[in-house]
């Protein structure tokens, strides 16, 4: 895929100004097949939500199954559902030329595509196979952070700090050929368009209330332990390539 067809697929999935890239698990697919990489819709364009690559229990005792299951099959879920009504409103807003719910209805859009674009990649972002961080996501990491060290200090405190519900990300700039962490306090508002993410981090408190409760620093320590840093790395290093 040269850079003018990733250009256009990342523009279909930019409802909300991040680019989802759900599902492979331990094995990444085979090179040039990044856009297999995450499954957002069926073969209709219907927005769907792909089973966890893993079972519910597999990230114990840092990440709980109850959390997992209420996580994924009702709160990921919820996002799906609300995404394929704001596509199916906005289109009846076309065909009957009646645009005054547009502002409601985009905002729709923009929230519930970003819930399903980025629990997808936070999903295949872990695994109980934690693997190995890439050569060249390392030096890419040493390049923007100073040291791989660097980066986690970043990351988890960027994590911790978002006020009330968000994501901590690292994101991939091919402009600049720089990684970034960003704190996403609202995940349909605050991003930095044309950052592509690689890690995300779910801290909204649905995601570690019932084993953490309060304690968010302990949760995203413990993410630590289960990043699938195959999966990162197969991000960045395809992305990389395919921006060039």
């Amino acid at each position: 895929m040269n850079k003018r067809e990733f250009l256009k697929t990342g523009a279909a999935l930019g409802a909300a100004g991040l680019m989802g890239i759900p599902s492979f698990g331990k094995t990444p697919p085979a090179a040039g097949d990044f856009n297999k990489m995450d499954v957002l819709t069926d073969a209709s364009g219907e927005y769907v939500l792909a089973p966890l690559p893993y079972a519910y229990n597999a990230l114990e005792p840092h990440i709980d199954e109850a959390t997992m299951k209420l996580h994924h099959d009702v709160h990921h879920l919820g996002y799906v559902k609300g995404l394929n009504t704001a596509t199916k409103m906005i289109k009846e807003a076309i065909e009957k030329s009646d645009f005054g719910m547009v502002k409601h209805w985009e905002r729709e859009l923009a929230f519930h595509g970003s819930g399903h674009f980025l629990h997808t990649i936070f999903w295949n972002n872990m695994s109980p196979d934690q693997g190995k961080r890439s050569a060249a996501l390392d030096a890419q990491l040493s390049k923007d952070f100073g040291s791989y060290e660097g980066f986690e200090k970043l990351f988890k405190a960027a994590s911790k700090s978002v006020e009330a519900s968000g994501w901590g990300i690292l994101g991939y700039q091919p402009h600049a050929d720089k990684l970034v962490v960003l704190s996403a306090e609202k995940h349909q508002n605050q991003s930095q368009w044309i950052t592509y993410p690689v890690l995300v981090l779910d801290v909204w408190e649905h995601a570690y209330y019932l084993k953490y409760q309060s304690k968010r620093g302990d949760y995203v320590d413990a993410f630590f332990n289960v990043i699938n840093w195959n999966d990162v790395s197969k991000r960045f290093e395809d992305l990389k390539k395919a921006l060039a």
